[in-house]
């Protein structure tokens, strides 16, 4: 079989949701938590080290109320109930802070308000703010915004609702990414399932395409294997050619970025999407364990975040020096006035297709 240029040469595509224009509304973020902020005994961490100890330090303390990333002082800060999990946090080098709600009672808030699904609107936990973030789009207005804010006021103090201009939508577009079937999309991750290769994309994407090119009207470079769209937004495509699939995404200066493996985000982290229309942009982790309702359906446990996209980005890298950490789902707004974006976690999708990076 004979070598395709177009992935070799892009490394990693990246591109494909439409995404209406968005200026994110200005919010204050009111927190009910006490000002020890300063412990002695914090650690110096990178957002990786800060990753892989939140889930274990948090997950001993009782009445775990979540941990976020201080990029600023480069420290995991862990929420706390009591003197207990105070003590806890600050002998693994955390610092501590005391706040009013944990994480069991802002999950069942959250479980309240995806009761009754209402389409342009997200929901997750925000652990800086110890609130859950409910964010609602441009369509949400009317009756169903008043609703919406008393369903908000009535978690008292458990939730704050923030507005977004532009609509979320997954919707996918044409350009020079990976086409099939007049669509376009990216991809977003090489990775092999049994010892051969294929990449991870956007689920909503391989729903409706098959066969994929490098260019519109290629030849056949990969084939769908499998994708789940709502729910989750993944899917899984296989080579079908001589191909060139590094594990690396495209920075587009001239250099790539290598992936060494996947690993999972945090509020307060700051991460990058590399995008074949957009190119690179970057931004902050703003929630985890998001659930966002689409016209199409409810995609539940995405990252949201404030990194920016546009028309072509979708199924795309998210990801965090060489670590993978999720796939472009969908969002709104633009890289000109700023926009909200969500990411399907990629160790799900790595667990879905026995897949593994690199």
């Amino acid at each position: 079989m004979s070598k395709h240029r177009g992935i070799s040469k892009r490394r990693v595509l990246i591109a494909g949701t439409g995404i209406a224009a968005l200026t994110a509304g200005t919010l204050t973020l009111a927190t009910n938590a006490s000002a020890d902020q300063t412990a002695p005994t914090a650690r110096t961490l990178s957002a990786k080290a800060a990753s892989e100890l939140a889930p274990t330090l948090t997950g001993d303390i009782k009445g775990d109320a979540g941990a976020y990333y201080d990029a600023k002082a480069k420290q995991l800060v862990v929420n706390v109930t009591d003197a207990d999990g105070k003590a806890k946090a600050e002998a693994a080098g955390a610092r501590a802070r005391l706040v009013d709600h944990s994480m069991g009672q802002l999950k069942k808030a959250k479980a309240a308000l995806g009761e009754e699904r209402t389409v342009g609107t997200s929901r997750g936990v925000d652990t800086r703010s110890n609130k859950v973030l409910v964010t609602a789009d441009s369509t949400v207005k009317g009756e169903r915004l008043a609703k919406l804010k008393k369903q908000v006021a009535a978690q008292d103090g458990k939730a704050v609702l923030k507005q977004v201009k532009g609509e979320f939508s997954t919707k996918i577009a044409g350009g020079d990414a990976i086409w099939g079937s007049g669509a376009r999309c990216s991809l977003g991750f090489n990775v092999t399932v049994n010892g051969q290769p294929g990449f991870l994309t956007a689920g909503h994407c391989t729903n409706i395409v098959q066969s994929w090119s490098e260019s519109q009207g290629g030849g056949e470079i990969a084939a769908t294997q499998g994708g789940t769209f709502p729910g989750s937004d993944h899917g899984l495509a296989m080579y079908t050619a001589d191909t060139d699939h590094p594990s690396a995404v495209d920075l587009y200066n001239g250099s790539t970025q290598e992936i060494t493996g996947a690993g999972e985000a945090t509020v307060g982290q700051q991460v990058q999407r590399s995008g074949s229309t957009t190119q690179v942009h970057d931004g902050t982790v703003e929630a985890l364990n998001v659930d966002v309702d689409y016209a199409e359906g409810t995609v539940r446990g995405t990252i949201q975040t404030n990194v920016c996209a546009e028309p072509g980005d979708s199924g795309g890298a998210l990801f965090a020096g060489d670590q993978a950490l999720g796939l472009t789902s969908g969002g709104s707004g633009n890289c000109s006035s700023g926009g909200q974006t969500f990411f399907q976690p990629v160790g799900p999708a790595l667990e879905a297709y026995g897949a593994s990076i690199p």
